[in-house]
């Protein structure tokens, strides 16, 4: 049975390629590294243009050891104790492609995040020892920081929860595997967590599929909250739902295991802040999906349908679209030109241990602003799967980080549908290309790493050695995402307004933009700006808003 399996992924494969190539629009792949020691299920880029990634704990040794002969002691499933001197988490250094391998004691498999104001990554919840835990890593560039760990920082285990930034800085912390309720981080001195009778009404008892539940920050301060295939608009300082949304039509399930994807599309702010909020979520698996796949050994054809809803409007309802394939355990991430890359996942099953077939090899590009009908656009194949357990997210060069992909309960090389995945590659998008980088801007000021403030004007120098078309020229900020199992946790990108553009010199120019105006646009913390020009970025420059 494995061996035909086999042989019809590479027959599927090889259809996949041949379909690509004659509908490519472009984008390039390049491998960094074959072997990073993990296989990166999680990933976070960092404001020192470091990304964390890390897997699980509990499942044995990695394929890359702790530095300085150091070894953690765990206790397995049976009780038993283990000694294992390998790393569950690395530090991968963007500018040198290297990895630096971290110490962490608790088991954070299927967990979430957030990185604060202040540029730490709080890492919270995970499996078994690890479930209460919360996990604090600070960036640093001479080598010395690691993971800090507190066994008990929640009130609730967690797993498969989604984490998301306020505008106040803190962190909420919402659902996971049997949790229908939601806390905060850090603790201002209640330890309680929230009932949130939601999650219970898209809790599907057989198999949920109200995990890793969709969360964005809307304009108002509110929370988005999509499970399942039904969504809320949330006070949470009130606790109370303020509004209801129209469930997706065709009434398929979106979120793990069923494992969609979505994205707040980007908001372009105008004069006086007014903002358009629009969320999108695309793929998925139909109802059974999970079942038919567990108990049947059937595979049922993922979803090919993407949704889009304007949150505020007064009757908001679905506007749907097909993308050009199907797709489950799909990546959805924004760019700084504002379009949206969907990339990873398959074509038929469930995310789960080994129940995802036919792997999507090709991107999409989607460009939310172009007619209906002409949005999609597939792009060039990479030759690796990446399937359950996979991640990607946007780097400040402008290049999307691709890792992971492990279906296996351990590490698994051989013998396999999909193997164990240790490599990290990039796409780079058509943006990238060296034929426009006569066209692509560098910014020359400000510096990296300044700090701004809410409503602040901020001028922005920039050279292009190619002909600036002044009327083509935005500027995007963009917030780092957590990206785990298929959903990028704060993932936010803004339009800002701009007062004007000029020439300051030779092929040198200044725009001048608008910080938006509140943490309800933007919460406190670090972001990546680009300068955009006939839709190619530069690269970013990190600032901090306070």
């Amino acid at each position: 049975m494995l061996q035909l399996e086999l042989v019809l992924m590479v027959v599927l494969a090889a259809a996949s390629l041949r379909c690509a190539a004659i509908n490519t629009g472009g984008g390039k792949w390049d491998m960094l590294l074959q072997n990073v020691g993990i296989s990166a299920m999680h990933m976070q880029l960092l404001n020192n243009n470091r990304v964390i990634m890390f897997d699980r704990t509990d499942f044995g040794n990695s394929n890359i050891s702790l530095s300085n002969h150091r070894c953690r002691t765990y206790r397995n499933d049976r009780g038993t104790l283990t000694v294992d001197c390998t790393a569950h988490s690395v530090e991968y250094d963007i500018q040198t492609n290297s990895i630096r391998p971290l110490m962490v004691l608790t088991d954070l498999w299927c967990s979430s995040g957030a990185v604060m104001a202040d540029g730490r990554l709080v890492q919270t919840g995970g499996h078994h020892y690890g479930d209460h835990a919360v996990r604090v890593f600070k960036p640093c560039n001479n080598g010395s920081c690691d993971w800090q760990e507190n066994i008990s920082g929640l009130t609730q285990r967690r797993w498969y929860a989604t984490n998301h930034i306020l505008p106040d800085g803190s962190q909420i912390i919402i659902g996971g595997r049997r949790q229908f309720n939601y806390e905060f981080y850090p603790k201002t001195g209640s330890t309680t967590s929230y009932s949130l009778p939601f999650l219970v009404q898209t809790n599907d008892p057989k198999i949920e599929n109200n995990l890793y539940p969709f969360v964005f920050l809307n304009v108002d301060g509110n929370l988005f909250i999509f499970a399942n295939n039904r969504s809320v608009l949330f006070n949470y300082q009130k606790n109370v739902v303020v509004r209801t949304y129209p469930d997706v039509p065709g009434g398929d399930p979106r979120s793990y295991p069923s494992t969609g994807s979505a994205v707040l599309l980007p908001l372009k702010i105008t004069q006086g802040d007014v903002v358009e909020a629009e969320v999108m979520v695309c793929g998925g698996a139909p109802k059974g999906s999970y079942i038919s796949a567990n108990n049947s050994n059937n595979f049922v054809q993922a979803l090919d349908s993407c949704g889009r809803i304007k949150i505020n409007e007064a009757k908001p309802q679905w506007v749907m679209e097909k993308m050009p394939m199907p797709r489950v355990m799909g990546d959805m991430l924004l760019l700084p030109n504002a379009k949206v890359l969907i990339i990873n996942g398959g074509s038929a099953g469930t995310a789960g241990w080994e129940l995802g077939r036919n792997p999507v090899l090709s991107p999409v590009l989607y460009n939310p602003d172009d007619q209906v009908g002409s949005r999609f656009e597939v792009q060039n194949p990479s030759k690796i799967p990446r399937m359950y357990h996979s991640s990607a997210i946007l780097l400040s060069d402008g290049r999307v980080l691709v890792g992971g992909s492990n279906p296996h309960v351990k590490y698994k090389f051989t013998g396999v549908l999909f193997p164990t995945e240790l490599s990290l590659e990039s796409f780079s998008p058509s943006y990238l290309d060296p034929r426009s980088a006569y066209l692509r801007p560098t910014i020359i000021s400000p510096v990296t790493r300044i700090k701004i403030g809410y409503g602040q004007k901020l001028p922005i120098r920039f050279w292009v050695s190619g002909k600036v078309n002044m009327n083509l020229v935005t500027v995007t900020m963009v917030a780092p995402s957590f990206t785990t199992h298929s959903f990028s946790m704060n993932q936010r990108l803004l339009v800002l307004r701009s007062e004007d553009v000029k020439i300051v010199g030779r092929s040198k120019y200044q725009i001048r933009v608008v910080i938006p105006g509140s943490g309800n646009l933007a919460p406190s913390g670090y972001y990546m700006i680009f300068v955009v020009h006939q839709e190619i970025p530069s690269e970013a420059i990190w600032v901090q808003i306070q």
